[in-house]
């Protein structure tokens, strides 16, 4: 089956849509990936523009944020999907304390142990508000980068490549980079659609959903600020976007996913067509159908933008909620001081200069992927580098991304998560290791 668009009437080699391709593509490059000095500061200007927009209005960016995680709070009672599930009950009964817990911050009314410096006002401010606010604005930017034929072209590029290395069709190199770039939330959606069509195998699909939907290129941008990496960004990018691929390869030959079988959810399933010659031409032909079918600049960046709303309101609430427990839990308990002797061995083995508190940090990986840079704000370069590429490359917690996996179509059991990150958490600490010594 062919999985090209339908091409819309008219030369879809006309100047316009050449012009659509590489200038919007281009503006989408130039935001995530070319960093910039401003005011003294370099950065890439995405991270400058959200700077500029916190420090203008930073009353209205908070109340905005509350908004956000009000309506967030909200919408599954509203839309009826609290019920779907135990998993969405108690997901949603977490986006109403996350909510409220919130509210209780902003106005300064809540109990001592919440207003704690390194408790409430911490995690709302250097966690949830910076979310809130790079979500949908990287979302408009988004919009050109993956939305004018850069993704598609790249894509046809790619499928020699995916299929040896990744076990997986030419056409899941669009989901991989759309989450990298994007959000695993869209990431996730695409790829349990295209599985439900029957263009992916039951393996194929978890294999991207374990292994490609990571965290979006913006919320890496907050990592890099509260762990003092934005100087090194395209370093620390480019070495966790290798980590993370290389460890999926790794992971797509063991247990469970080289046991998971290749059938489809319709049946009978439409494999993709292996293109062999041509390839260029083939992939602009795409990429120019894509920029044909493309809407109007307006239209995109509002549906886009309507998209990062949701997912804000989706994320936040949840976010606020489970990264509290989880730092009452650390701060509070010794349960991951014990937890972290799973991994004491491995972090002392590679020398990490502070192999506990990595430890510590990669176990708490589990909960949340920021509360593991929270941890080691104060730690030497290297170990801040190492947790927070490792905190990326591990791609699975349990304040979002788990759940929505497990909210898809995709049959996978916990344990089988369970085991993926544990194994991905390992993979990561014995690949970023040796990479952080060489480079830094």
């Amino acid at each position: 089956m062919n999985s090209t668009l339908p091409e819309k009437e008219g030369n879809i080699y006309s100047g316009r849509n050449i012009f659509s391709f590489f200038f919007f593509s281009l503006i989408g490059v130039f935001m995530f990936f070319i960093p910039i000095e401003v005011n003294g500061k370099n950065s890439i200007p995405l991270d400058h523009f959200v700077t500029w927009i916190r420090n203008t209005v930073p009353s209205v960016v908070s109340y905005y944020i509350l908004l956000i995680m009000v309506l967030g709070a909200i919408y599954p009672f509203y839309a009826g999907s609290w019920r779907k599930s135990k998993i969405d009950i108690a997901l949603s009964g977490m986006k109403v304390l996350g909510a409220v817990a919130a509210a209780l911050v902003l106005f300064k009314t809540g109990p001592d142990w919440l207003m704690a410096e390194d408790m409430g006002p911490y995690y709302f401010s250097v966690v949830v508000t910076p979310i809130g606010v790079l979500v949908p604005i990287g979302a408009i930017f988004l919009a050109l980068l993956v939305g004018y034929g850069l993704l598609e072209f790249i894509g046809i590029l790619m499928q020699p490549v995916m299929r040896p290395i990744w076990r997986t069709p030419g056409r899941s190199a669009i989901d991989a980079v759309a989450s990298f770039v994007g959000s695993y939330s869209i990431g996730l959606l695409i790829t349990n659609r295209i599985y439900k069509e029957g263009k992916y195998s039951r393996r194929e699909a978890t294999i991207i959903a374990t292994g490609f939907s990571t965290v979006s290129a913006t919320f890496m941008v907050v990592v890099a600020k509260t762990l003092d990496l934005m100087e090194i960004w395209n370093l620390y990018f480019w070495i966790t976007f290798f980590v993370t691929f290389l460890v999926t390869a790794i992971t797509v030959r063991m247990w469970p996913i080289n046991k998971i079988r290749d059938d489809y959810y319709t049946g009978e399933g439409f494999p993709e067509i292996v293109i062999k010659e041509k390839r260029i031409q083939q992939a602009w032909h795409q990429s120019m159908i894509t920029a044909q079918n493309a809407p109007s600049l307006l239209k995109n960046v509002l549906s886009t933008l309507k998209d990062g709303v949701l997912m804000a309101m989706s994320i936040l609430p949840s976010v606020m909620a489970i990264g509290l427990l989880g730092l009452i839990l650390a701060n509070h308990t010794p349960i991951f001081d014990y937890l972290a002797y799973l991994f004491l061995p491995l972090t002392w083995l590679l020398q990490i200069p502070e192999p506990f508190l990595a430890a510590k940090a990669a176990m708490i990986n589990l909960v949340d992927m920021f509360l593991p840079s929270l941890m080691v704000v104060e730690a030497s370069l290297h170990t801040r580098f190492i947790i927070a590429s490792i905190s990326i490359s591990t791609i699975l917690f349990f304040s979002a991304l788990i759940p929505c996996i497990l909210s898809t179509d995709i049959p996978i059991k916990m344990r089988e998560i369970l085991f993926l990150w544990f194994i991905r958490t390992v993979l990561s600490l014995i690949i970023v290791t040796p990479l952080a010594f060489l480079f830094l």
